[in-house]
């Protein structure tokens, strides 16, 4: 077999003309388009990295953002509460002293109150009791029973201290005036003979008396003059039995610190 060199070397031009060509108009552009694209898709692979970078960065951040303000909400949200608690604990110790205090006035004004009404009843039997008694002795009192307050009257005289009887007898003297002998019923003869006896004998000396009688005086007889007087009554008992009952009432409602030594019926009655 013949070869044709020459068509071989123009095949041979053809191929590489073909070859310049297609590398000239077609793989070149080709590879330039491919570059292009490439630098493009790398461009937006960047971009879509620093993207995502970017969006990673941001959730980071919120997540961040979100925990410390769960953990803000959650402090917050404590304290609220424990300032809740605390003035709830507050208004409720207020409240229970509050009320405490509030019992304790009431309690204190009921005291004072029972306390009163304690006393006004007291009192109120007291005077009562006293006021029979007056009007019961009154109502007793006779004729007979003057005599013998007369008697008891004179040893009264007869018995009184140097003291008491000095100043009575100066009194009795000084007087331009007859002394003041009250009894409640009107005294027979015999009877003021025997008093006006026992005044003379007491303070020896002529002493006038006017005799004259008294509603008021229960069982007994006074002797007064110039502002001086001695007498023995049923009267005098009760008056100074009730000043004793009321020392004793008073004394009951001071404390025991201020209490005062207590006086007995009995050391009224001797002293009167």
């Amino acid at each position: 077999m013949l070869i044709d060199w020459f068509t071989v070397g123009a095949q041979a031009l053809n191929f590489l003309i073909l070859v310049w060509l297609m590398k000239r108009f077609l793989y070149q552009p080709v590879l330039q388009a491919i570059a292009t694209r490439e630098k493009l898709v790398a461009k937006e692979l960047a971009d879509a990295d620093a993207k995502r970078s970017e969006a990673q960065k941001d959730r980071d951040e919120f997540h961040k953002k979100n925990e410390a303000f769960d953990q803000e909400r959650a402090g917050l949200l404590a304290k609220a509460t424990d300032e809740a608690q605390a003035e709830r604990k507050r208004l409720l110790d207020e409240a229970h002293k509050a009320a405490d205090a509030l019992g304790a006035q009431r309690q204190a004004a009921l005291i004072i109150d029972a306390r009163n009404l304690n006393q006004a009843v007291s009192r109120r039997t007291q005077e009562e009791v006293f006021a029979i008694a007056r009007k019961a002795l009154a109502d007793l009192a006779t004729t007979s029973l003057e005599e013998r307050m007369g008697e008891v009257f004179t040893r009264r005289l007869r018995e009184m201290d140097g003291k008491s009887k000095a100043v009575l007898g100066d009194a009795l003297k000084k007087n331009s005036t007859p002394a003041l002998v009250l009894s409640s019923f009107e005294l027979p003869g015999p009877q003021r003979a025997a008093i006006q006896n026992a005044v003379n004998e007491t303070f020896s000396a002529d002493i006038h008396l006017q005799f004259a009688t008294s509603p008021d005086l229960v069982s007994g007889i006074e002797l007064t003059t110039n502002g001086q007087k001695v007498g023995w009554s049923i009267a005098g008992y009760l008056t100074a039995l009730e000043s004793v009952v009321g020392k004793l009432m008073k004394e009951k409602e001071k404390p025991e610190s201020e209490a005062v030594p207590a006086v007995t019926p009995e050391k009224a009655i001797k002293s009167s």
